[in-house]
């Protein structure tokens, strides 16, 4: 990470863990172990739609913002089981994290329905953390780069410049979720710098250099000092990790400003 346009990002992805009383004591960890005053890489937590309200609560005054971990893309209506972009405001949220590899796999989640989650994020003033990433298959297959071209393609279709200035992209390989594996950090800068190119022809050098891509595959302390040193890395999406403060803390700490 050496580009000062673009301050790193370290998200923590709670997915389905942790319940009231445990969100509450997590972050208050977390915002407890932060340097004071703080002046590392903007941090979000995400954790279940049940615990925004009090994670929120719990995070005034710290510089932890807080995202949802998806959105519906009408503003209300009978949806029963989904949460609008208000909803997330209401609940104090900032971002939002759409199409993650595990809404794709196990909800039918696609390109067409990230797009418009993606929009209503945007209309809103949430800011989106838009996922890709290609399964093991298709990596094998030589097939990685023809999968994030069609994902980040279509999850852009139809946006202005000025939206694109605003997301984040978060690479996961489908592969390196929760299996201890882990892209090296050199591929994982190659697949990084494909994505910026790939902005910068759906869009412009300008911007492309502008927007930040983080990183999300079992990161943990011990690799990510690495990881986001590469040029093209601007953070991570952290999954289990991020349920200790004493690890996500040490993440936090493993990537400079910028």
């Amino acid at each position: 990470m050496t580009n000062p346009q673009r301050r790193p990002l370290i998200a923590g992805n709670w997915k389905m863990n942790l319940c009231l009383k445990g969100s509450v004591a997590l972050v208050r960890a977390l915002a407890d172990g932060l340097s004071k005053p703080f002046e590392g890489p903007e941090i979000l937590v995400v954790p279940p739609f049940t615990a925004l309200s009090v994670v929120s609560e719990a995070l005034k005054g710290s510089p932890i913002q807080l995202g949802g971990q998806n959105l519906h893309w009408e503003e209300k209506g009978a949806f029963t089981g989904e949460i609008s972009p208000e909803h997330l405001k209401d609940a104090g949220c900032t971002h939002v994290l759409i199409g993650h590899s595990e809404r794709r796999q196990y909800f039918g989640e696609t390109d067409a329905t990230v797009n418009k989650r993606l929009k209503a994020a945007l209309k809103a003033g949430l800011v989106p953390v838009v996922c890709i990433g290609e399964t093991l298959a298709e990596r094998e297959s030589q097939k990685t780069y023809r999968v994030l071209e069609t994902q980040t393609t279509g999850a852009l279709q139809g946006l202005q410049a000025a939206d694109l200035k605003t997301l984040v992209i978060a690479y996961e390989p489908v592969w390196a979720i929760g299996t201890g594996k882990n892209a090296t950090p050199e591929q994982a800068q190659e697949v990084h710098l494909f994505i910026r190119k790939l902005l910068a022809h759906l869009s412009s050098e300008t911007i492309a250099r502008e927007v930040r891509i983080i990183y999300g595959g079992s990161v943990k302390p011990d690799n990510i000092e690495l990881l986001a040193a590469q040029e093209d890395i601007d953070g991570a999406l952290v999954g289990g990790a991020s349920l200790s403060a004493e690890s996500f803390i040490k993440i936090v700490n493993g990537v400079k400003k910028g």
